[in-house]
């Protein structure tokens, strides 16, 4: 057998727990970056005080080379071993230095240097590189020598070249330096992020707070009790959802007191016919025991008439309920209003008749292709139909005419039903009374609920439609009535 068990319930969000996450996932994203960019701002801050001595250091070394002016344009270098030493220092393992002559001929220094691949420039200006040497990584400070533009040689000698000087280090202070640095930097973060979880934690706590104390007072108050929250005790964000809340308890108190002023009017007007069914029935009771059959036959045709009255009342008091149910509203699919309209027509045939009333229809076909269609529950929009036929036939008198009519949209959007007759009419100031509940027009004295134009007025406008009253014959004795109503077609929705 196939599964029927409900899906399970989508887990409930954590406003707090989203406003954590979306702190705290980017802070902790960043936090690798942050520890990227330390790492290579370090090492910037370490190599810009090195590469200043190395050059400097490069500058001192070429002071103590000379190049004689022609025609003796050997280089010349004036450089004790003490000054060697010096250079040097205690890491000599770690520091290089080459000087080269105007032939390319080794002078003084480390022969396994490697010479620049760029072409000698006469400027005189100290350069920066990093290689290799020994397969370790070096940085190298180098400058060629300037020379006067005289300076020649014969064509049996090797190319002139400038006297070029190199000092050279490898990268270990360097790296220990911004390694400090770093660590330096990184620990102070180590200390601060878990800080600022805590800071963002209490945040948080402090700054729901509010919300906590309205829902506090939300609950605290009594079940009957619909009377608006004060917004100005909450949060300004939270407003909005405030003054929605108080809406919606305004409409709620409405509703109930609506609904409390229906229950009542309808328990007083099932009150009367239930009332007549029971003295009626004592009434027959007696006739029976005295033998008036005559009596007895009178009373049970009171109790029946009460009791139809009573039904009646029962059946309009479910359509509203239906009306009303906005469930029932959502079940919608389209249908042929055509084929309602016939169908309640030939309903209140035999009722017309008894009564001398010309009840007819004007319109399209059931099958006809010009017959609109109108989504919506089909139940409810033939109940509105039914209700205003009943009410045309009951107070249209005797040899009157009731007409009920689907009249052609141009454009195809609505669908226009009207229920028209000859009757004594409504008067201008009772039209918008009649759609009231239990409402009864003065003067009449016709048997009835005072529900069905209300039902009328809650399936049109559940549908998105609207109902109107006028005159059929305005300087007539009887003026009559037409009500009209407008629906949205098919192809509208």
């Amino acid at each position: 057998m196939p599964d029927k068990s409900p899906p399970s319930a989508k887990p409930q969000r954590s406003l707090f727990g989203e406003i954590l996450d979306w702190l705290l996932v980017p802070l902790l994203l960043l936090w690798p970056l942050s520890v990227i960019v330390i790492w290579l701002s370090a090492q910037a801050i370490a190599n810009r005080p090195f590469d200043r001595e190395l050059a400097e250091t490069a500058r001192t070394l070429a002071r103590s080379v000379t190049v004689p002016p022609a025609p003796a344009p050997r280089a010349q270098i004036n450089l004790p071993e003490v000054s060697v030493a010096i250079l040097r220092g205690e890491e000599s393992e770690n520091f290089y230095f080459q000087i080269l002559g105007t032939r390319g001929e080794h002078l003084a220094g480390d022969r396994v240097l490697p010479v620049p691949e760029e072409a000698p420039r006469n400027d005189g200006e100290v350069r920066l590189r990093d290689d290799e040497l020994d397969g370790r990584e070096v940085r190298v400070a180098y400058l060629w020598l300037p020379a006067a533009a005289t300076l020649a040689a014969d064509d049996l000698s090797p190319p002139l070249v400038l006297p070029l000087v190199q000092v050279a280090e490898t990268l270990d202070k360097r790296s220990q330096l911004a390694t400090e640095i770093a660590r330096g930097v990184m620990l102070s973060q180590f200390a601060i992020l878990p800080l600022a979880v805590v800071l963002i934690w209490f945040a948080l706590t402090r700054g729901l707070r509010p919300l906590d104390e309205l829902q506090r007072r939300i609950r605290q108050r009594a079940i009957g009790d619909l009377s608006p929250i004060d917004e100005r005790a909450a949060p300004e964000e939270v407003s909005p959802l405030v003054a929605a809340i108080n809406d919606l308890l305004a409409r709620l108190d409405r509703s109930i007191g609506v609904q409390k002023h229906f229950l009542a009017d309808a328990a007083h007007q099932l009150k009367t016919p239930l009332a007549g069914l029971r003295m009626q029935a004592e009434l027959a009771q007696r006739e029976v025991e005295s033998g008036d059959n005559k009596a007895v036959k009178r009373s049970l045709q009171q109790i029946a008439r009460s009791s139809q009255q009573a039904a009646h009342m029962v059946n309009q008091l479910l359509a509203m309920a239906r009306a009303e149910d906005a469930n029932e509203a959502r079940r919608v699919t389209p249908f042929n209003l055509s084929a309602l309209a016939t169908e309640v027509v030939h309903d209140f045939v035999p009722r017309a008749l008894a009564k001398g009333l010309d009840l007819g229809y004007e319109g399209p076909g059931a099958k006809d292709v010009a017959a609109p269609r109108v989504v919506g529950e089909a139940l409810l929009v033939r109940e509105l139909i039914r209700n205003l036929v009943d009410n045309a036939v009951q107070y249209t008198p005797g040899g009157g005419t009731v007409t009920v009519r689907l009249l052609p949209d141009p454009y195809g959007q609505v669908a226009v039903l009207q229920v028209e007759d000859n009757g004594p009419g409504i008067a201008q100031d009772e039209r918008e009374l009649v759609f009231q509940p239990f409402y009864r027009a003065l003067g009449s004295d016709v048997d009835g609920s005072g529900l069905g134009l209300a039902i009328v007025r809650e399936i049109a406008e559940r549908h998105g439609g609207t109902v109107v009253i006028e005159a059929t014959n305005p300087r007539a004795v009887s003026p009559g009535t037409r009500f009209t109503v407008r629906l949205p077609t098919a192809a509208a929705a």
